[in-house]
């Protein structure tokens, strides 16, 4: 099959030829053909030298998503390639339906080498999100794909995409199940042991935060007997973990009414723990402010701050004023976890910037751990943009 071309400057060439699966606008040198959004198309060099196959996108300043770098349809066989690569990664990291985990990410778009698409594991149910028009109209081949690569391993897909597609593309995209038989909007779902309920319907992003998975088990090593606060709690992963691992004290936080709900749910799955537990409907700058205890523990996972280059400096300093506040109402001798899944943010800015609060604060810290995202959410090395999630552990004196 001959697609449509994207002839590439010669001196933007480099980047593709070192596998970077961006290719911006600016380095189209011309169009051969009447590509359309979403469309494959193929590029090359003014010589006539192939580059890479895409999905071609005129209204982003990613103009094309490479989904290969060499020459090959993409039909069936290539997105059943694909998905197979995937599982078998996760299969050989031990990730997978296992008895204490059944959830997980089977497709990290870029780390994966398919931009766009995230795909997550619950259980028996893939969650799908196409994230632009390309992935989208492949969801039909990508969806057969699974089904013959997990095989029974599942038993429904549902497509999460109208969140993602519907303010980028004039397109009628409805959230529903594409294959299976299952009327639920979420399930109970086991991590580590611990249990949580997903709601893929209404939930944000696939449902559930799958990349704090190993990062929530680093926390309860360190839980036990402490007072932890969990701000910007969500559904309330990091505060089961550490009530199941001895914390004497938990306090959960976040601005969203339905977050505490969830939180709530999912401290009623998990019942064996002898600390305390309470929520909090608040944002957490004011909270901070004023709050009812010290804590010897505190997780900071807040939303993404900064989702582009222009609005970064601003992203640094809220960053900076939620870690000086925390900071100030942590006990001496306590543990400050912090994260940043802002991928403009990179892990020297962010290690800068907490070193910044720590000195308008007046405290002392010291580096204890990095964290970061799961095998599961792998990172293409050509693509260091995908590394998004940054954590930083300092004990404080």
């Amino acid at each position: 099959m001959q697609y449509p071309r994207l002839i590439i400057q010669s001196a933007k060439a480099a980047s593709i030829q070192r596998q970077h699966p961006w290719v911006f606008s600016g380095a189209i040198q011309k169009i051969i053909g009447k590509p359309e959004a979403g469309d494959v198309v193929e590029l090359f060099t003014p010589q006539g030298n192939y580059l890479a196959t895409a999905h071609y996108q005129p209204d982003s300043s990613i103009a094309a998503r490479i989904l290969s770098f060499t020459q090959t349809p993409i039909d069936e066989v290539f997105w059943e390639q694909k998905i197979a690569r995937a599982l078998q990664l996760r299969q050989e990291m031990g990730i997978g339906a296992q008895p204490h985990t059944n959830a997980y990410r089977l497709i990290n778009a870029e780390g994966d080498g398919i931009p766009g698409l995230i795909a997550d594991v619950y259980g028996k149910t893939v969650v799908l999100q196409a994230h632009h028009l390309g992935i989208y109209r492949c969801l039909p081949h990508i969806t057969q794909a699974i089904t013959k690569v997990m095989g029974n391993r599942i038993q429904a897909i549902y497509n999460k995409s109208a969140d993602t597609l519907h303010h980028s593309h004039q397109t009628d995209v409805q959230n529903d199940y594409l294959w299976g038989n299952n009327p639920q909007t979420g399930e109970t779902i086991t991590e580590n042991g611990c249990q949580f309920w997903v709601d893929w319907v209404s939930g944000q992003k696939t449902g559930f935060f799958l990349d704090q998975r190993e990062n929530r088990l680093q926390v309860a090593e360190w839980a036990n007997g402490k007072k932890v606060l969990n701000a910007f709690c969500y559904s309330g992963g990091f505060s089961v973990y550490a009530l199941r691992a001895g914390a004497n004290l938990v306090h959960s936080i976040d601005s969203s009414a339905k977050a505490i709900e969830w939180t709530a749910k999912n401290i009623e799955l998990n019942p064996h723990f002898r600390g305390t537990h309470q929520s909090f409907t608040s944002d957490v700058m004011p909270f901070l402010a004023n709050p009812p205890h010290t804590y010897n523990l505190i997780i900071l996972d807040p939303p993404a701050f900064a989702k582009n280059l222009k609005a970064r400096h601003q992203a640094v300093q809220g960053y900076k004023r939620l870690n000086a506040r925390a900071l100030s109402v942590i006990e001496k001798g306590g543990i400050l976890v912090t994260f940043s899944c802002s991928s403009v943010i990179d892990p020297a800015l962010f290690y800068d910037t907490i070193r910044a609060a720590a000195i308008e604060s007046g405290r002392n810290i010291s580096l204890i751990k990095r964290l970061c995202h799961p095998p599961d959410h792998p990172v293409s090395i050509y693509h260091p943009e995908g590394e998004y999630l940054k954590g930083i552990c300092v004990y404080v004196e």
